[in-house]
């Protein structure tokens, strides 16, 4: 399945209408975002505070555009998921330390906490304004506005493509096990010898830099970024996606990212005060009738059919 819906993406890149493209960009950066949370999900915690990450790897793009004319890409991106994990390390020593409502609390302080700084520092940050981000090249390569974006959906697709086999891999591996067992009996991992400490820290760190990724990818799509990348809706979007796709799956996320780019971009098409409500509408349903996501479903009946 995997394989077929990244040919699909990848055949799609060049025939898709401009704001089709968009959309998908747009998307895919939020999945892969989602697809750390899940991470952090799938090992008992819930973090409100993902968009401390998102915006910090953005920031850091935009920065080194505007400050040292780097618009490489391809250095863009690790760039971007250095600044994210350097403040995870930081944020991540105090974090890993609590749990339930208490860790997600805390990681919401920590992005309101860069909310605020990327409005006062207005001399640095452009403050609620914002810092343009210039089309970037792409191995040297500089395309117009329209090449750059179909170059950077493919960018998107890569990167997922890399983020979900890696975070496959992880989750049937010790480690991957280890989350799980964190989630379901923490005390009794603890008398084991192991370092539960560690483990959430190195939990927290991979979400960090897979928001990371999203960050920079969204800002070379947008073209430009602003405080909101940090404020509490923005993590809380992200939390919507997650309960939206689903924990179960390394695809879930990806398909709730989609599936909310679709209907919030047709609901602030046809109701655009009220936005919000249709996407509280198509939530209720979802926790009502399908508390383990769409994508759960979905995998099911697909493995009967392989079957």
């Amino acid at each position: 399945m995997l394989l077929g819906l990244l040919a699909a993406l990848l055949l799609l890149g060049w025939g898709l209408p401009r704001w089709l493209n968009f959309l998908l960009t747009l998307a895919l950066a939020k999945g892969l975002v989602v697809l750390g949370l899940v991470l952090l999900m799938r090992a008992g915690l819930v973090s409100f505070g993902q968009g401390l990450f998102f915006a910090a790897a953005a920031y850091a793009a935009a920065f080194a555009i505007k400050l040292w004319g780097v618009r490489e890409a391809f250095l863009l991106l690790p760039l971007g998921m250095a600044a994210a994990a350097a403040l995870a390390v930081l944020t991540g020593l105090l974090a890993a330390r609590y749990r339930a409502i208490f860790f997600a609390m805390l990681t919401l302080a920590f992005s309101m906490v860069l909310y605020g700084l990327l409005i006062k520092a207005y001399p640095l940050t452009g403050g609620s304004d914002g810092l343009r981000v210039a089309v970037p090249t792409v191995l040297g390569y500089a395309p117009d506005p329209q090449r750059a974006r179909v170059l950077v959906y493919y960018l998107a697709v890569g990167a997922v493509a890399a983020a979900v086999s890696l975070v496959r891999r992880q989750a049937g591996s010790c480690f991957g096990y280890l989350t799980q067992a964190i989630r379901d009996n923490e005390v009794r991992v603890e008398y084991l010898g192991v370092p539960v400490r560690r483990a959430v820290l190195a939990v927290y760190l991979e979400g960090a830099v897979l928001a990371g990724a999203g960050g920079v990818l969204a800002a070379l799509a947008v073209g430009h970024v602003d405080p909101n990348l940090a404020y509490w809706t923005t993590s809380g979007e992200f939390v919507f996606i997650a309960l939206l796709g689903g924990a179960e799956g390394v695809l879930a996320p990806l398909a709730g990212a989609v599936l909310y780019e679709v209907v919030k971009a047709y609901a602030f098409k046809y109701t655009p005060y009220a936005w919000q409500m249709v996407m509280g509408l198509v939530m209720l349903p979802i926790i009502l009738f399908l508390p383990s996501g769409l994508w759960a479903p979905l995998e099911r009946r697909w493995l009967r059919v392989r079957e």
